[in-house]
């Protein structure tokens, strides 16, 4: 099977993040079988999602990983004019929910399968595969935690996220967080006598704010990224059941996106201490029952390769480009290096079309993607 139709039979599984991503994996797995390749699954608790990894090759020396995440945002709601679980071309174009985030880049891996197996090979392709990376990087934790207990590690893993084939050595970090505010009810005509949730949950955003503010000084930038600086924001908010009643309760999610250089955890200390010190004693005085309490939503590392890194050096030579670049948008990198495992971003098509109605992955884009992973088995070829 050709990159192409690879990419059809994977955008034909709907594998949404709340969706089982399992029916994919077992398309892959029975595809790996087929040449002879074994494949390892490490299953989530509910045994509804899984991690693949395989490894071509040999085993006992350091490797390339080639990584990719199996699930894709949901199309809910989105104006889509081409059915989202099929493949569909046209004008040079694929369409299909993922075929650019990014099963494009897991099909041309797969589709050279063949020619790793028929290759004499002096070091091994490990190919990675992962779940829930759109809800905050969770899948690949544990399979991670599989590959820090073998004796080899990886030379250098490649993440195939949309960035044009041009070889990325840096994303930002981010923390995700939920705030809950309890406050007390009573009836609004004596609004002095209650605690009202809302409001001092804005005096916390309006905080988050500042704090996002102080970091967008030009002392703070770097301007490789873009925005060069972090950034805060709260995406959602909910509380109150009426007008007339003073809101006992209201939830504000936020999130914080850092420079690989800054720990967003800092920031959200800060918001810590200031609700601590500044709100909840103003909330107590009038009802001891008043809280605020924080939870950790998600969060991931940010990604800092270095230019001159073997690893860098080596998707350059794949790439054929030396032109580094960053992303705003995370990935999974920022784990594998944090693991110990050297890490670029590199994969066909554009996060421009990425989450959205009608995304797509070029021809040109899929095919480039090809002849790269063909550079790559040349270089590792014995």
């Amino acid at each position: 099977m050709n990159s192409i139709e690879l990419l059809r039979a994977l955008v034909g599984f709907d594998t949404t993040s709340r969706e089982s991503n399992l029916q994919l994996i077992e398309f892959v797995r029975n595809y790996l079988e087929s040449f002879d390749v074994p494949c390892a699954l490490i299953y989530n608790e509910e045994r509804s999602k899984a991690n693949l990894f395989a490894t071509l090759g040999p085993a006992d020396v350091p490797g390339i990983v080639l990584s990719g995440h199996t699930d894709v945002v949901p199309v809910d709601g989105q104006p889509w004019t081409l059915p989202p679980f099929e493949l569909s071309e046209r004008d040079g174009k694929l369409f299909g929910r993922g075929t650019a985030d990014m099963k494009g880049y897991i099909a041309c891996v797969l589709a050279l399968v063949p020619s790793l197996v028929n290759t004499p090979l002096r070091m091994p392709v490990h190919i990675a595969l992962s779940y829930d990376e759109e809800v905050g990087c969770l899948g690949v934790r544990s399979l991670l935690k599989v590959l820090e207990q073998r004796p080899v590690k990886p030379l250098l893993c490649i993440i195939g996220e949309p960035t044009e084939l041009k070889p990325v050595l840096g994303h930002k970090g981010k923390l995700a967080m939920r705030c809950d505010v309890q406050g007390h009810p009573c009836h609004s005509a004596y609004a002095p006598l209650g605690v009202n949730a809302i409001e001092y949950a804005a005096e916390l955003i309006a905080e988050l704010g500042r704090l996002g503010q102080q970091l967008k000084a030009p002392q703070h930038h770097d301007p490789r990224f873009d925005p060069p600086y972090l950034t805060v924001q709260t995406g959602v908010i909910s509380g109150g059941k009426a007008l007339n009643i003073v809101p006992a309760d209201c939830r504000f999610d936020f999130e914080i996106r850092a420079l690989p250089s800054q720990d967003p955890a800092v920031v959200a200390q800060s918001l810590k201490t200031y609700a601590e010190q500044q709100i909840l004693p103003r909330m107590r005085a009038v009802s001891e029952h008043s809280a605020i309490r924080f939870s950790e939503l998600s969060a991931y590392p940010g990604l800092a390769t270095e230019a001159q890194s073997e690893a860098a050096e080596l998707v350059a030579a794949f790439c054929g480009s030396r032109d580094f670049g960053t992303v705003a948008f995370g990935t999974e990198g920022g784990l594998f290096d944090a693991a110990g495992i050297p890490t670029v971003v590199c994969g066909p098509g554009s996060m421009d079309q990425g989450h959205k109605p009608d995304e797509f992955v070029s021809l040109d884009q899929l095919n480039a993607c090809d002849q790269m992973l063909q550079r790559l088995l040349t270089f590792i070829r014995s």
